[in-house]
């Protein structure tokens, strides 16, 4: 018994550690994003437009509107997509069409976003003649599809078949099953893959270098170009001047904020969602 508690104490000494290591490169870039860019965030970084070059002030507002434009219409077409995907590879699982779309899907995914950025600008940018948010967003929405549809797969084989079988021994149908039975069951799950992907898109610049291309001005126009967080981080870290340097890492420091709060909110709802089904 004693020599089990030392290897258990033992045990857990070594997975804090591990842990602790892993969490000093992620409190070292708080830190530095924090050191460089606080001087930068405040009220004027979020209401005003960029200043025109060389000139001290100016803010990210239209970036961060242009984010969520973005990712909401990505979200728009990509979250059905996926859910459809997901919840055909769930259900059918064994089929020959599956073992196909499910490929696809994973190849897919492993593309690099550079790659998704070049294809979308050859079917959409060069056919519409030119940038627009709407590119950008169907470009990231190429992302998201393979990770929600994945994710809603993996929960909803996790559903057990009794359930099913008494749906259907009770006289349901099999698409009222599915809605009612198993994608009931399995929501947090999906709700958190579906804000995985959401969080996985918010952090992307090169798919948004050929589509959305950047606009230092104000615009909600969809087939217009437009400027997101990623894209005028990218401009400002690649300028000569110390002040956009700055400004750089406060939209650093405000991406990684909204990232943040999407992965917190979906381990929030996944938990809530879980307690409600149990």
């Amino acid at each position: 018994m004693r020599a089990r508690k030392l290897k258990n104490i033992f045990m857990t000494f070594i997975i804090s550690l591990a842990t602790g290591i892993c969490l000093v490169p992620l409190f070292l870039v708080l830190y530095y994003l924090f050191k460089n860019g606080i001087s930068s965030l405040n009220i004027e970084f979020f209401l005003n437009n960029p200043k025109p070059i060389g000139e001290v002030g100016g803010g990210m507002a239209n970036a961060i509107v242009g984010s969520f434009i973005v990712i909401g219409l990505s979200s728009l077409i990509g979250i059905p997509l996926g859910l459809i995907i997901g919840i055909f590879l769930g259900e059918f699982s064994n089929s020959k069409l599956a073992s196909i779309v499910r490929l696809l899907a994973e190849v897919l995914q492993g593309l690099p976003s550079i790659v998704i950025g070049i294809i979308a600008y050859s079917w959409i940018v060069k056919q519409m003649g030119h940038f627009s948010a709407l590119a950008g967003s169907i470009a990231l929405s190429f992302m998201m599809i393979p990770i929600i549809a994945r994710s809603t797969e993996e929960v909803l084989i996790l559903v057990p078949n009794t359930l099913k079988e008494a749906s259907l021994a009770l006289g349901a149908p099999r698409w009222r099953t599915m809605i009612y039975v198993t994608l009931r069951t399995s929501l947090g799950g999906v709700i958190g893959g579906i804000l995985s992907g959401i969080a996985r898109i918010s952090g992307e610049t090169a798919p948004l270098l050929f589509t959305a291309f950047g606009n230092r001005f104000f615009s909600t126009n969809i087939f217009k170009p437009i400027s997101t967080l990623t894209l005028q981080i990218f401009e400002y870290a690649r300028s000569p001047y110390d002040e956009l340097h700055r400004q750089a890492w406060a939209g650093a420091i405000v991406l990684v904020f909204i990232v943040f709060l999407v992965s917190l909110l979906s381990k929030i709802i996944v938990k809530k969602l879980e307690k409600g089904v149990r």
